[in-house]
């Protein structure tokens, strides 16, 4: 029975152009509570606008691992995480990930409020149709999805977390190191 499903599986990935189970990156010992392993898919476009107004598409991270997180001013959670995301990002700068840290609809006078009194040095991109977070529908805000560099979804976690937290940093910086590098 297993391995007709797998076969099903197989010829289903087949015809939609699916990766091969092997084109995973290394696991390592354990994924960091709350970071999920999905099925690999493309990456639905992400047009947003930018704090200055300029339009900032993901497929300009082709080549680099994306952080693609997305989040609202009125999400409790959101508010506890994002302090953790600005320090994130701080620390993995010179490392290959690319942040795309996405509001989900609110005014410009609630991101910056929010991010004013929250996390003063993160940058916001905003989606203020919601267009391009209906492609990804994250199942509940806030939500993060890591995208390898073709392009390809990898892993989704739904929820705030402490992305300071030794785990979390190990996880990414294996993640997104060269592969003669990784561990």
């Amino acid at each position: 029975m297993r391995t007709r499903y797998a076969l099903i599986l197989a010829v289903i990935g087949a015809v939609l152009g699916a990766p091969p189970a092997s084109a995973k990156p290394p696991k390592g010992p354990a994924l960091p509570a709350g970071i999920r392993e999905v099925v690999i898919y493309p990456a639905p476009a992400l047009v947003v606008i930018d704090d200055a107004g300029a339009t900032v598409d993901l497929a300009t991270a082709r080549g680099h691992w994306a952080f693609v997180h997305f989040w609202a001013s009125w999400c409790i959670p959101c508010r506890r995480e994002m302090p953790h995301i600005a320090q994130l990002q701080k620390r993995m700068q010179g490392q290959d990930l690319r942040f795309f840290v996405v509001n989900v609809a609110d005014s410009d006078d609630a991101i910056f409020e929010f991010l004013g009194g929250i996390a003063t040095d993160l940058s916001s991109l905003r989606d203020p149709d919601g267009s391009n977070t209906e492609h990804w529908q994250p199942r509940g805000l806030p939500s993060t999805f890591l995208v390898d560099p073709q392009g390809m979804v990898h892993y989704r976690a739904l929820g705030g977390r402490d992305w300071e937290d030794s785990a979390y940093l190990e996880f990414l910086t294996r993640l997104v190191a060269p592969a003669g590098n990784r561990k």
